[in-house]
């Protein structure tokens, strides 16, 4: 395999395909993991006796640490070394799982789910880095990038499938044991067909950077989960909120005087990485709500099975597949990438539209279905030219941090912030319409089912509106040229001496 004068792999590896296999298995279970449980929780809280109020702890302590931790995990790929990286979160990531699957307690399920999320955020960046320095030329680029800009997208959702088989077939734990031998499967892949340079063997991690960073982020994502249950203006949430503005601030200010950053903050001052960043948080926002209110709307309001439920989110998959695959992938090396981002998100915010003319009597195939295919194909077309262009043209040494910058876009933003922000307007809004509708006592049931999908649209009006301001913000900032043909990635940033 021949190198660049950077000792990065120029893609010529003709196991390099097989390599993007590896990688996309790691990102779709990292992905997966993030909703597999959803559709599990009821029975898993059944069996270790969890109360209603702590049973949100499995789904926000993944997404607590996986957040939180990141922006280290990024940078811990870069130092150490992309390979050995991927490998250690995948064993971990694993064991993780098996402890999880194996709880006997609810606090065993809670600490395995931690873990899974730290180890989450090892795996992740280095996975999508890997890809980065894999894959160079244009053409293969984007086959590459559609491919893992579709399991980014449909991974939610492909989780909400596999979930309801599993638990209404085998048993939840097996939400959690599924990932033991995708895992295996993908060390011994890695070891066989990834390629790596070492990592910077005198280069240091930045402590104060590490504590300021990701201190600021887990107060953030914490402040949001708890937002839900106790309220937006609860002692406990605004405290935590501004703790994590405090140290965010802070860190922001260090980077500037840290020898070795954390974050070096070139990647985030460059104009099309920084609108791809904020495209991704606005857009996921909308997902991510999509995913919450789906689920209870198909099974509380229409009495859809476990099973059922997953399967109803088949056509969001196969849309976003095919969007990111057979549109973007095709496209992208013709046109700039926010001819298809902007474009994307109108896509999607009128799928998003359409949903909100949903009733307690909505025909899945005549309302529901039309909705879920313009989301997959709007989501399709955004993700795939995001993660090309968030990643392109970056220092091999920076490549970790930035897809973890990428990855904390998706996740703490809208895997966190936009579902507590979403859940909070729907629930105050559908408390709002029981209040003014219910006259009659005997119709309290129905007038509560007509409140709950009330609140539901009310929210996705909101989504519909974050959705066209991520097309905006695409439009607007991303201004990269469509890549050439046979050409290189454009040239690396400078490494960042400050």
């Amino acid at each position: 395999m021949s190198v660049t004068r950077t000792g990065e792999p120029t893609g010529t590896d003709p196991r390099r395909w097989w390599g993007l296999v590896v990688i996309a298995l790691a990102q779709l279970m990292v992905v997966l993991d993030a909703t597999i449980v959803n559709i599990a929780l009821p029975s898993a809280q059944s069996d270790l006796g969890m109360t209603d109020g702590n049973r949100q702890w499995v789904i926000t302590a993944y997404t607590l640490a996986f957040g939180g931790l990141l922006l280290l995990g990024g940078r811990i790929a870069d130092l150490v070394g992309r390979k050995r990286t991927f490998v250690i979160g995948l064993v971990g990531f694993a064991a993780a799982s098996a402890i999880g699957g194996a709880a006997t307690t609810a606090g065993m399920l809670f600490g395995a789910r931690a873990l899974q999320g730290a180890f989450a955020a090892v795996l992740a960046p280095s996975a999508l880095s890997l890809l980065t320095t894999t894959f160079t030329d244009p053409k293969e680029r984007s086959k590459a990038f559609g491919i893992y800009g579709a399991l980014a997208g449909s991974g939610s959702a492909i989780g909400f499938i596999v979930g309801g088989l599993l638990t209404e077939y085998l048993d939840w734990r097996w939400c959690l044991y599924v990932n033991v031998p995708i895992a295996v499967a993908a060390v011994f892949g890695a070891l066989a067909l990834l390629h790596d340079r070492p990592g910077h063997a005198g280069a240091r991690l930045d402590v104060p950077g590490v504590l300021l960073g990701c201190g600021g982020l887990v107060a953030i994502v914490y402040g949001f989960s708890e937002a839900q249950p106790r309220g937006w203006t609860d002692a406990l949430v605004l405290t935590l909120f501004a703790a994590g503005v405090v140290l965010l601030a802070a860190f922001v200010w260090w980077q500037n005087r840290a020898p070795m950053p954390l974050l070096p903050l070139h990647i985030i001052k460059d104009r099309n990485r920084a609108g791809c960043f904020l495209t991704m948080a606005l857009a996921v926002i909308g997902m991510f709500g999509l995913f919450l209110f789906m689920t209870y709307y198909l099974q509380a309001i229409l009495g859809y099975s476990p099973v059922k439920t997953g399967l109803a989110f088949l056509p969001l998959t196969a849309a976003i597949i095919v969007g990111s695959t057979q549109i973007s992938a095709r496209l992208l090396d013709h046109v700039p990438p926010r001819m298809l981002m902007a474009p994307g998100m109108v896509l999607a915010a009128g799928g998003m539209v359409i949903l909100t003319q949903m009733t307690v009597n909505s025909s899945y195939t005549t309302e529901i279905l039309p909705a879920l295919l313009l989301m997959g194909l709007g989501m399709g077309l955004t993700f795939m030219p995001v993660f090309a262009t968030a990643t392109a043209g970056v220092a091999p040494q920076d490549s970790g941090v930035t897809s973890a910058t990428v990855n904390t876009s998706q996740q703490v933003v809208g895997g966190s912030i936009g579902t507590a922000l979403l859940n909070t307007i729907a629930t105050t809004s559908g408390a709002a319409y029981v209040t003014a509708h219910l006259t009659d006592p005997s119709q309290r049931d129905l007038v509560v089912r007509e409140g709950v999908v009330h609140g539901y649209t009310v929210a996705i009006w909101w989504a519909a509106g974050i959705m066209l301001l991520a097309g905006l913000v695409a439009a607007l900032m991303v201004t990269a040229k469509a890549p050439k043909h046979g050409a290189p990635t454009q040239a690396p940033v400078p490494e960042s001496v400050a």
